[in-house]
């Protein structure tokens, strides 16, 4: 089980502060939609280079062009690239083409799709890497937790890996383990607190059944 620290409402200076903190506590940095979004992918390859130990995900959220929108992020440096599974199977499908040319890794974001189950299954066949279940700052603010989806996951994939994402956070991430994704996720739980190496060093420990 890997911890990966996501960085949303951050700038490149900040950015780099923030993981130089917590470098040693965690497997990947994600460089956040509102990052990508302020910043471009000068932030993926600003983290790459600072912390070439690192794993960096870039959360592109495609939706279209999926081959162009990997190679392009590839380019930058991101070694993991974010698939929207509401997309089509054919975007879905050239990104993971893509990655496999590049040596990268495609994760599919569950955000909002339906049938998380049927859906899963779908994309598991595709070949991609990871299939993410995602309560965004929208659905946690409704109070949606995401441990049901990933159990519905885990039930019907047989290749890709998962992860889980979400208002995780150290009073929460023991039902989060439970619950065994490959990869969990933490953003505000380690970034909104004062203590960050101390708590993301905690939350390693707890990741890897320390």
């Amino acid at each position: 089980m890997k911890l990966q620290l996501a960085l949303d409402l951050v700038n490149i200076p900040e950015a780099l502060a923030l993981v130089e903190e917590v470098e040693a506590y965690i497997d990947i940095v994600e460089i956040g939609t509102p990052v990508v979004i302020n910043e471009g992918l000068h932030a993926v390859k600003a983290i790459k280079d600072r912390f070439p130990g690192l794993q960096v995900l870039a959360d592109l959220k495609v939706m279209d062009a999926g081959g162009y929108e990997v190679m392009k992020a590839s380019e930058a440096g991101a070694d993991i690239i974010t698939v929207l599974g509401v997309s089509d199977d054919s975007t879905i499908s050239g990104a993971v083409a893509e990655a496999k040319k590049q040596g990268k890794l495609i994760m599919v974001d569950m955000i909002n799709v339906p049938d998380i189950e049927q859906r899963a299954r779908e994309i598991d066949a595709l070949g991609v890497d990871y299939i993410c279940v995602h309560a965004g700052y929208d659905h946690q603010a409704a109070g949606k937790n995401s441990f049901a989806e990933l159990k519905a996951i885990k039930r019907v994939v047989t290749q890709a890996k998962t992860a889980v994402a979400g208002g995780i956070k150290l009073d929460t991430i023991k039902e989060v383990i439970a619950a065994q994704p490959d990869l969990v996720i933490v953003g505000g739980g380690i970034t909104g607190v004062d203590d960050k190496p101390g708590v993301a060093a905690q939350m390693q420990r707890l990741v890897r059944g320390a």
